[in-house]
Formats: structure tokens, C-alpha cells, sequence
């Protein structure tokens, strides 16, 4: 059973990705827009922004990774409301394939996208003057907390993709995920921030999250702020997946 869902998902996985590739244009849409926020906080507002670091740039590299993959994750949403109302979930199901196989395609193919996006906004950051004195092992680690987060958002974008009623509700549910980095430390410390959205500020899980890549990448230690992004991350991974899998199985049943 095992070697048949891999089999089944590593089809499914390559017809997805044949698809991505027809269409490069949605992983070149998904990193606009963080370069484009991160070219004008950078240079139209960073000036002005005083986080107590020399570049902003490096501050702001975290937030702009989150929000890159917040974006991302909304094509995940249009490819299953897509193949949900073309009938492709039905035939699977009529061929001897792992059910969980289809989603867990689309999960990878978001994952793979996503990377690609993140990748493409790192190098555009290092274009625009971000260092990092960080080790491999600090990498591993970014790059481990940044599939996590990728996992976990992808799975929640599942939900929607299935159950959503129309092509703009399926992806409209990324929006609020979008707007949450601005509501946290990721473009200016919380310190600055009025009492009652301080708070909420510093208790949600995009803080904790920036936090810690901000210090894997400064080369600061990064005390518990690590642990509660982890824990944000694999709690909301759970959950959504959780969800998602109920949700397929009261669709195709």
C-alpha cells in the first residue's frame, strides 16, 4: 500500500509539475509582488524606518520570504478548485490510485514552486545589498522553517481549493495571510507599535516566525523564538491537514 501511494503521487507529482512548467508565468507572478514590496520599503520607505539595524534590507528579507510564500500558495487553491470542477478528481478515483496520492501531488507542486519563488527573492535581496554571515547549519534551519511554513499554508489553501464555490473564493482566502506579516516584527519592530496591536503583534505566529530567521540569518541566538515558530508551524500543519483530509473525503464520497 505504502510503494503504491508513493508511485501514485510521484505520477500525479510529475503531471503536476508538467503543468508548472507550461506555465512559469504563476511563479513569476508570485515573486512580483514581494520584490516589488521589497523594492519600495527599501527604497521609499526603509530611510525612514529606523529598526536599529544598518541595512533594512536584511531586516525585512523574512517578512518579504513569508509573505512570497503566502502569495504562492494561492495558485495551489486555483489548481484544485480547477481540476475539482473539471471532473479530473472523479476519474482518478475510478483507477486503482491512493486516494490521499491527488492532494499530496498538489502539495509537492506547491512546495517546489514556492522554493523556486523563494529562491528567485533571495537573489533579488542579495542584488539589493542583503548579507548574511550565516553557516550552512543556519541555512538548513531557515530553509527547514520555511518548508514547514510552505507545508502548513498549503495544506489550509487545500480546504478552500475543495470547497470553495467559486474560482475568487478559492484564492481570496490568501489575502488576509498576505496582509498578516504588516500586523507583526517583519517591516518595523513591535516596540513601535501602539498597546492593544503591540500585543497582538507579538503573540501572533508570523513574529515568532521573522524573529527567528531574522537571527538565523544575523547569526543571533535565537532563544525561544525558534521553538514557538516551530510550534506554530507543525500546529497549524497538523490541523489544516487534519481538515483538508476531511474535507476530500466528504467531497468524494
Amino acid at each position: 500500500m505504502t510503494k503504491h501511494f508513493f508511485g501514485d503521487t510521484a505520477v500525479l507529482l510529475g503531471r503536476s509539475l508538467r503543468h508548472i512548467s507550461r506555465s512559469p508565468d504563476t511563479i513569476i507572478t508570485t515573486a512580483v509582488m514581494p520584490i516589488a514590496m521589497m523594492l519600495m520599503f527599501v527604497y521609499v520607505f526603509g530611510g525612514a524606518i529606523n529598526t536599529g539595524v544598518d541595512s533594512y534590507v536584511n531586516y525585512l528579507l523574512p517578512g518579504i520570504l513569508l509573505i512570497t510564500v503566502a502569495s504562492g500558495i494561492a495558485y495551489t487553491a486555483f489548481r484544485l478548485f480547477t481540476d475539482m470542477k473539471s471532473g479530473i478528481f472523479e476519474r482518478f478515483q475510478s483507477m486503482p490510485t491512493a486516494r490521499s496520492s491527488v492532494l499530496w501531488a498538489h502539495v509537492l507542486t506547491s512546495l517546489v514552486a514556492n522554493l523556486i519563488s523563494l529562491a528567485v527573492v533571495v537573489l533579488v535581496a542579495l542584488l539589493m545589498g542583503f548579507r548574511s554571515g550565516a553557516g550552512v547549519l543556519s541555512w538548513l534551519a531557515v530553509a527547514g522553517i520555511l518548508i514547514l511554513f510552505t507545508l502548513a499554508l498549503t495544506w489550509l489553501a487545500v480546504i478552500p481549493g475543495l470547497s470553495a464555490k467559486s474560482v475568487e473564493g478559492a484564492s481570496a482566502f490568501s489575502y488576509p495571510l498576505i496582509f498578516l506579516p504588516f500586523l507583526s516584527s517583519a517591516f518595523v519592530p513591535t516596540a513601535t507599535m501602539p498597546g492593544p496591536l503591540r500585543v497582538f503583534a507579538e503573540h501572533q505566529p508570523v513574529t515568532s516566525i521573522v524573529n527567528a530567521l531574522r537571527d538565523l540569518f544575523t547569526q543571533q541566538p535565537v532563544g525561544a523564538d525558534i521553538w514557538i515558530a516551530l510550534a506554530w508551524c507543525v500546529g497549524l500543519l497538523v490541523v489544516a491537514y487534519v481538515f483538508a483530509m476531511n474535507t476530500y473525503r466528504r467531497k468524494i464520497s
